[in-house]
Parts: C-alpha cells; structure tokens; sequence
C-alpha cells in the first residue's frame, strides 16, 4: 500500500463501522482492514482505464467528489491531497481533513503531471488551472479543521487557503520495518517508488549509470518502460513487490535513494526503520524526516552531478544502524494515533461544550 491508503488503514482502525467514500478504487490492491468497511465509489469507478489513467481524468475530479451525497454522521475525515477535502458535509457535521498536500498538479507541479502530454492536450488543460485554483480555494472553507501530513504542507496550506494547520506526521509501521542483525548490507543502493515524472526516478538511473554503482529499483507506474530503455546493466527494476520484500531489500542495501520532493516521504523512514541510511534530495519532508550526516545526506541539487556527489560523500564514512532505528520510532503508528485521537478529542469536547 502507498502512505496514504495506510494512515486510511489507521483511521478505519479507529472508526471501525464507518464507510469510506472514495473516487474509485481497486478491490484486490486495498488491505482487509480497508475492505472490511462499506467502500462507496464515483462514477469515475465506472470509467474505462481510470487506475491505470487517472490522470487523463484529472479534471473530473471536482465533480466527482461533489457527487458525494453524505448522510447521518457528525464528523467526516477526509485525506486529501487532490479533491477530498472538498466534499460536502452534512448539515452540523464537522469536517477534519488531514492534509497530504493541496492539489499538487494545479499549484506546484503542473509539468510533472502533464510534461509528457501533446500540445493540444497540455494547452487544454492549463486552460482549466485558474478555474481549478479558485474552486480548490473556495471549497477549501468546508474543511472546519486541517491537519497537515508536515511542516512543508503546513505551509502551503497557510499560502494556497489561509488556512493554519495542525502537523500529525504519517504513521510508519516500525514494528514490521526492523533491522536484522543477520543481514549484512549489500553493494547495491535501493529506491522505493511509483514510477512517475515528479519522483524524478530517471535521474537516480541516469546517475548510477554514469557511476557504473548497482541500483534496484522497487515500483511499478507509467514510466516504467521508459526508465528500463534507457537504463544500463546497473540498473535493475523489480516492479510491485510485497512488503516483506521490501523490507528484505531495505535491510540489505547500502542506502535509499531518495531523490523527489515529496510532501512526507514514508519510505525514507521505513529504510531508517530497518536501519539503513538515506540519501535524499533537500525538499520537502525529508527535511523532516532525516538527520543530515547522522542518519543520511542531502543532494542540493536535481541534478546527476549533484547526487553522484553525494553518493561519493556517503561512502568516505561509517553510519550507525541505531542511529538511524531511533529516528524512525519516532514516526510509529501508536504516536499517530496518540495524537489523532488527541486532536478528535479537543474538537469533540469542544462541540460538546458549544451545545
């Protein structure tokens, strides 16, 4: 599962006869715990390819999730990093959303997304940016409380809605990302990822390629086909893989290459967790996540050069397993739900006290 479906799993931990309201889904790629709940679908579910081509769809977002119709509760939680905050609540519910990022392809990274398009295709949709902007800000009023997933959220959330947000960082499983202390690090260095444009995967195999140094690379996405034709013998693509696997591949790497920004970053911290180091780009949430020369180090730089060089630094000096384990207890899933259940509890007793 991606690092949103599971602070979800959390969350129907946590509200276990609750139904989950979501654009569209794939039944066999969600956990139990997830299908253990009523899951309620858009139409989008019923569009032909919407998995494998969401974003051709991207702009029948908004009025799929105000298709939503919500009855009988009294608090709606969203996780939202497109439309989900937006859906409409019922009358006296309150509505907390917590924040993965605002809508990344209409603020930030509109290249990213849809770098790859015709002309034709990228002149319509850039066409539709404004409008999506003003909608993104004006249904951003129906969210009573926000919740970034960090402090770089945090703050485009202050910039993008005027909107103050409270930081929960993601849960990470660090009871099942452990180290092993029969397993030995490996010559190989290791990347986690989807396979898109803004995780910038290309540039990790560009660069192990230059440095004839082995890379494995975990994930599946649209630019796979295009990352293996011009990767050298260096590089290896496993596709999907369990989490176990995963787990195996963390503990026996040299180190995570990192190199998105990202709003979070879960993987880095499940490397930390099974005591592996991190190289990673310096944006965005690994700043937060990672310990600059105690449990990894920073490229300055998207660039080949700028990571080669810091691969170099990496391996002029020793990094402690432990170290990098102690940073990542920090993020456990029982913290997360400490504080969520903190945080529901103030805006509860706070209604409570307001009736």
């Amino acid at each position: 599962m991606r690092g949103g479906e599971k602070c979800l799993e959390i969350f129907c931990q946590m509200f276990p006869e609750s139904p989950v309201h979501t654009l569209f889904y794939e039944k066999e790629k969600i956990s139990p715990a997830i299908q253990r709940h009523p899951i309620r679908a858009s139409f989008l579910q019923f569009f032909p390819g919407i998995s494998a081509h969401y974003r051709n769809y991207l702009p029948f977002f908004p009025l799929a999730v105000e298709s939503f119709r919500l009855k009988n509760c009294e608090l709606v939680i969203s996780t939202s990093h497109c439309v989900a905050k937006s859906i409409r609540k019922p009358a006296g519910a309150f509505h907390l959303c917590y924040c993965f990022t605002p809508m990344r392809y209409a603020w930030e990274f509109f290249d990213e997304y849809f770098g790859d398009k015709n002309p034709f295709s990228k002149r319509l949709i850039r066409g539709l940016i404004p409008f999506l902007k003003k909608w993104d800000q004006d249904t951003s009023a129906r969210v009573d409380r926000f919740v970034a997933i960090s402090k770089h959220v945090q703050r485009r959330i202050w910039n993008y809605y005027q909107r103050e947000a409270e930081v929960i960082y993601p849960p990470v499983d660090t009871d099942f990302y452990t180290p092993d202390a029969a397993t030995a690090p490996e010559d190989f260095y290791l990347i986690v990822s989807a396979l898109v444009p803004y995780k910038k995967v290309n540039l990790a195999v560009r660069a192990f390629g230059r440095m004839k140094k082995r890379l494995v690379v975990i994930g599946e996405g649209p630019k796979k086909k295009d990352y293996e034709k011009t990767a050298g013998p260096w590089v290896q693509f496993l596709g999907r893989q369990t989490d176990a696997v995963i787990r195996d591949h963390y503990r026996r790497a040299r180190a995570l290459i990192f190199p998105g920004e990202e709003d979070f970053g879960i993987v880095p911290v499940e490397a930390q967790a099974c005591g592996r180091p991190v190289i990673a780009y310096a944006a965005g949430g690994a700043l937060e996540t990672v310990k600059d020369h105690k449990t990894g180090l920073f490229f300055s730089e998207q660039t080949e050069a700028s990571l080669i060089d810091a691969v170099s630094a990496f391996e002029r000096r020793a990094w402690d397993p432990a170290e990098a384990r102690a940073n990542a207890i920090s993020f456990g899933k029982e913290r997360f739900k400490k504080e969520m259940e903190t945080c529901l509890e103030k805006i509860l007793s706070g209604r409570s006290r307001a009736r």
